[in-house]
């Protein structure tokens, strides 16, 4: 090789590294896509069929506003909730024969179309059903149950049942069904994304679980 070239060749393959290392760091700090309220409404409402992806309006109802009791309302929900559970659907954390079919084919992109546009309906309220235990369940949400370490709910999920954006759900209105399912699926280890939680539910009875499911119902 000519010697007289070897000066050239480096300083080229250093403007080569320094070019790579530039391009690397632009896409590294290139901000993630804003999440798309239209997209997520389309699938949402008609699902995509070239992809697999089935509509979730068939079972959650019209704007996230569910009319079976088994599935929970999702209207007004958190978005950074709704992506995170459709992201757990896909892993033993929350393993559910329905749901985790539906959310393998999404994308992330999916997920936060679809939670974007969910946290912005408006939720169809609900009502406690069960006189008798709605003071227990009322007692719980607000001041826990010292004797058996069970926090207030309402510490993380707020006095009203609001939630805190990103980090605890919204359970104002939510069917008592549902959240009683929940909490002993919590509860027996058949739901494993949250340890917080399941520790909760261990030390809950079936009587307070249900009367706490029938308080926040009611919650608005």
């Amino acid at each position: 090789m000519n010697r007289a070239l070897i000066p050239f060749l480096k300083s080229a393959l250093l403007s080569l590294l320094a070019a790579t290392a530039m391009t690397a760091q632009a896409a590294a700090e290139k901000p993630a896509a804003k999440a798309d309220p239209a997209k997520g409404e389309a699938l949402y409402t008609n699902g995509d069929t070239a992809r697999g992806v089935q509509a979730c309006a068939s079972c959650h109802g019209a704007a996230g506003n569910s009319t079976i009791v088994q599935n929970p309302k999702l209207a007004a929900q958190h978005d950074a909730y709704l992506s995170k559970q459709l992201a757990d659907f896909k892993t033993p954390a929350r393993n559910n024969p329905v749901m985790t079919a539906i959310a393998k084919p999404l994308t992330d992109d999916d997920m936060k179309n679809v939670g974007a546009y969910l946290s912005a309906q408006q939720q169809k309220p609900g009502a406690a059903k069960n006189k008798a235990t709605v003071e227990l369940g009322k007692k719980i949400y607000r001041g826990g149950i010292a004797e058996k370490s069970v926090p207030a709910c309402a510490s993380c999920h707020s006095p009203t049942g609001a939630g805190i954006p990103a980090q605890f759900p919204r359970l104002a209105g939510q069917h008592q069904e549902y959240t009683a399912a929940q909490l002993v699926n919590f509860r027996t280890g058949a739901r494993k994304n949250s340890d917080q939680m399941s520790t909760i539910a261990k030390r809950m009875s079936d009587e307070e679980i249900q009367a706490v499911a029938d308080y926040v119902a009611g919650l608005k």
